[in-house]
């Protein structure tokens, strides 16, 4: 067996929870995951994804009028649908989420 080093991280708990069942889903042990990442910044020379701020799913400010148009549409669907759900059951859900 092949010489180990251990590795004392601390993470956050939901982010562990979520990311250990999806990999126990591809059947890859945590310390498997953990061992690919780091050889893939050897490889890659540094972190194997690329470290940005996100651009807003839905930023007005730059959106044509056909965007904005097609989004708000999407809205208006859902409505009539009946898709939508209360807004304090919407935060609660994201407080939980993020832990706020």
């Amino acid at each position: 067996m092949a010489k180990s080093a251990n590795l004392y991280a601390r993470i956050e708990p939901n982010v562990k929870n979520e990311a250990e069942a999806i990999l126990s889903q591809l059947g890859i042990p945590a310390s498997n995951a953990i061992n690919m990442f780091y050889k893939q910044i050897i490889l890659q020379g540094g972190l194997p994804f690329e470290v940005k701020l996100p651009a807003h799913p839905i930023d007005v400010g730059n959106m044509t009028q056909e965007e904005f148009n097609a989004e708000i549409q999407k809205g208006l669907d859902d409505i009539a649908n009946g898709r939508v759900k209360p807004a304090a059951e919407v935060f609660s859900n994201i407080r939980k989420k993020y832990n706020i």
